[in-house]
């Protein structure tokens, strides 16, 4: 998936004339791809990226934007966003099953706490469970019936060439995706000299306001990768919505609401609508990841 990204970004850098060599970094998730995400807490898959950045051995870094969680370090920004794919989750089941049709008791894979609680709280009768691993190493765990469904991003399908496999695309009043979902996110040091022309060239500015807000609302919550937190942003012109969740683990409490602000002033929509959250009790819900 991450040489997938690269690729995109390679060919949106080579269109305004800057050639570039791939430099492989593995990343503490990558290292151990068994174990819950949980266990390798936030930065697994971006920490060593942006040591490698912040240091001088590489001059960009390509990330999935829904990986960074928190604001970059004060020599680091992200100089770049690529047009966004598909922002939602989807199902991947085996016989075509879509969510209304899983039986009772089914298995359905993930390793997110928002998808989980999201799962639950539609259908509480499912049994989600813990997987790991990439795309591919989780489709063959569900065609081997280690898993009756999974939930996945539909971008990640979509890049991989496998978008065949989606069952059903999931609304997001059912499941609002993580902030920055679908978007791909290019990190360079703050003052990136000749390269900040080139940059700004391939910044999709649709996809910047919407990440933006999203970002902006988890961290004006105080989430972390082990938040039930969905958010979803809209941008059209000067105008941005944006749908935003939180849930308790369980699934069994959930508050959402929707803000519609400026494009021009994305961050500030985003914690806007966190403080909304917040006031109605947001933070009581947060607190049960905790316990």
């Amino acid at each position: 998936m991450a040489l997938a990204q690269t690729a995109l970004v390679l060919q949106a850098l080579e269109q305004q004339g800057l050639r570039c060599e791939v430099i492989t970094i593995r990343t503490e998730g990558d290292r151990h791809p068994d174990r819950p995400t949980r266990e390798l807490g936030a930065g697994a898959f971006v920490s060593e990226i942006e040591a490698a950045l912040a240091d001088g051995r590489i001059d960009l870094a390509v990330h999935s934007a829904k990986d960074l969680h928190g604001e970059s370090t004060s020599d680091l920004e992200l100089a770049a966003f690529l047009p966004r794919e598909d922002p939602l989750d989807v199902l991947v089941a085996r016989d075509g099953a879509t969510l209304t049709s899983l039986p009772a008791g089914a298995r359905v894979g993930t390793e997110s706490p928002r998808r989980r609680a999201f799962l639950v709280a539609a259908r509480p009768d499912l049994d989600p469970c813990g997987i790991r691993g990439n795309v591919d190493t989780r489709l063959r765990k569900l065609d081997a019936g280690d898993v009756d469904a999974l939930v996945l991003a539909a971008a990640g399908l979509n890049r991989l060439g496998l978008s065949h496999r989606i069952t059903e695309r999931l609304d997001p009043a059912v499941m609002l995706p993580e902030a920055g979902q679908g978007a791909i996110a290019v990190q360079a040091r703050s003052a990136a000299g000749s390269l900040a022309a080139t940059l700004a060239a391939i910044d999709h500015h649709r996809t910047r306001a919407e990440v933006e807000a999203e970002r902006a609302f988890v961290a004006a919550l105080g989430g972390d990768c082990q938040s039930a937190i969905g958010a979803l942003g809209a941008a059209d012109r000067d105008t941005l919505r944006l749908n935003g969740a939180v849930l308790d683990p369980d699934g069994t409490r959930i508050l959402r609401d929707c803000i519609v602000g400026l494009t021009a002033h994305a961050a500030e929509v985003g914690r806007t609508l966190a403080s909304t959250l917040l006031q109605n009790g947001a933070r009581s819900l947060m607190a049960g990841a905790t316990r």
